[in-house]
């Protein structure tokens, strides 16, 4: 029953109670559904189903119904797994034609996925009422892992847990649900967690992990966004002003972030100086974020005439060199017969952040872009993975050379360090923004066509 339910059988007792026990408890009752009230006007997406909930915040467009739901690949071998639309996982991989499928009671309303950094067979799953931590054979001929192969992790009042993130040393993991306030760290060894609680906010609905290992950043359903540094675990938040932070994806070097806001058409930029906060219990970002795009509605001149491209960002994805930045689009009536396009960057972070588009990705007729991801160690320039609405998986290869950014690694940390006469203190110099005077967003680039990039 509760303690509410408690209050309200005393208040509302016919039988011999004291008038004044009575008159406290129907206060008590009063005032526990004025502050069950407030909580649902200050956090609306509490009150939503959890499916529901997953749709809302989910990196997947059209999460509910798309038949593949989330993807991920290994960070060091050509391997993936996708999470199918009936909660199925299978596991795909370069060197071999057997394809595991992943599947387990537990295993419902899958909503992320993520490979644990340096081992070879560890696949953390983000389910609707725990975390499933699958290890499995890479020498195995099954097709059909055991159940016995999963490990459950839960904790009362963490579900549904939509977002999961290693370290990239592969030593912690990370997760977040919606609905609770707390980020858990676990150590998945011996099933426990310790939360990092903060306490206004009805939820974490996204967390991603800066590529140097240093930041974590956790977005929220309010108008907020958190940066933790992972040394003493402590935060600083930046409030937006028209919603919640709708998307984020960091540099290679983890100094700069660039996210979107949901409801507006912008790219954003938040720098970190190197090490400004390092051992020092704070995270040492800038004051302020920059604007580095606008991304409005715009008509750009084809040989097939007119086509308005623009319009707000989805979800965002920066390859590991730093040099290309891919933006899904939202579907817009207005824009495309309302498809979601898929829009190319070329990036740079030193010595000046330079950010220049290069290109448009469109499906095949009838086939829309719902999700995309870089793959994480291509040689050759970028590979751009994208699922679509058709069940099809495209891999992009983007063929360029590497310019020397900085690139790490979970051991070595900085293995290449920025061209000499790259020091000093980063500028921003937006290329691509809605105050620029020299051209309009989609004005032709000089040299060969976008289409010659990839």
């Amino acid at each position: 029953m509760g303690l509410f339910g408690v209050l309200n059988e005393i208040a509302n007792s016919e039988e011999e109670v004291f008038e004044w026990v009575k008159t406290a408890s129907s206060w008590a009752v009063a005032l526990c559904q004025w502050a069950s009230s407030l909580h649902g006007s200050l956090f609306p997406h509490l009150s939503l189903r959890s499916e529901d909930l997953i749709a809302e915040f989910a990196q997947v467009t059209n999460w509910s119904s798309c038949c593949l739901r989330v993807f991920a690949w290994h960070p060091h071998t050509n391997k993936f797994a996708v999470a199918l639309l009936d909660d199925s996982i299978r596991v795909y991989n370069a060197n071999s034609t057997i394809v595991p499928s992943l599947k387990h009671r537990l295993q419902r309303n899958v909503a992320a996925l993520a490979w644990k950094p340096l081992s070879a067979s560890v696949l953390a799953v983000a389910c609707q009422s725990c975390i499933l931590i699958w290890t499995l054979d890479p020498t195995s001929l099954s097709t059909r892992p055991s159940s016995g192969c999963a490990q459950v992790l839960s904790h009362a009042g963490h579900t549904p847990v939509t977002s999961l993130a290693w370290a990239p040393s592969g030593g912690r993991l990370l997760s977040a649900s919606p609905v609770d306030a707390a980020i858990l760290v676990w150590d998945v060894s011996t099933e426990t967690c310790v939360p990092l609680p903060w306490f206004r906010g009805g939820g974490v609905t996204n967390l991603l992990w800066s590529p140097d290992g240093s930041k974590v950043l956790a977005t929220t359903p309010s108008a907020v966004f958190r940066v933790w540094e992972a040394q003493m675990w402590t935060c600083e938040r930046w409030p937006t002003l028209s919603g919640r932070c709708q998307t984020g994806c960091w540099s290679p070097d983890g100094n700069r972030l660039l996210f979107t806001v949901l409801g507006e058409p912008l790219i954003y930029s938040l720098s970190f100086p190197e090490r400004c906060g390092e051992g020092k219990g704070r995270v040492g970002g800038a004051k302020s974020a920059t604007i580095v795009a606008d991304l409005s509605e715009t008509t750009l001149h084809t040989p097939d005439g007119e086509e308005r491209l623009g319009g707000e960002a989805h979800s965002m994805v920066w390859d590991p060199s730093g040099e290309r930045l891919a933006v899904l689009m939202k579907g817009n009536p207005r824009v495309q017969n309302g498809k979601p396009v898929i829009l190319l960057f070329r990036t740079r972070n030193s010595p000046l952040f330079e950010l220049l588009p290069c290109g448009i990705i469109q499906g095949e007729p009838g086939a829309q872009a719902q999700l995309i991801t870089f793959h994480p160690s291509f040689n050759k320039g970028a590979l751009l993975s994208v699922c679509w609405s058709t069940g099809r998986i495209a891999h992009i290869p983007l063929y360029f050379v590497n310019a020397q950014f900085p690139r790490f690694s979970p051991v070595l940390g900085r293995t290449q360090e920025p061209p000499a006469g790259g020091g000093g203190s980063v500028h921003d110099l937006p290329l691509f923004t809605e105050t620029s005077p020299i051209s309009a967003p989609w004005d032709p680039l000089p040299g060969p066509p976008p289409a010659s990039h990839f």
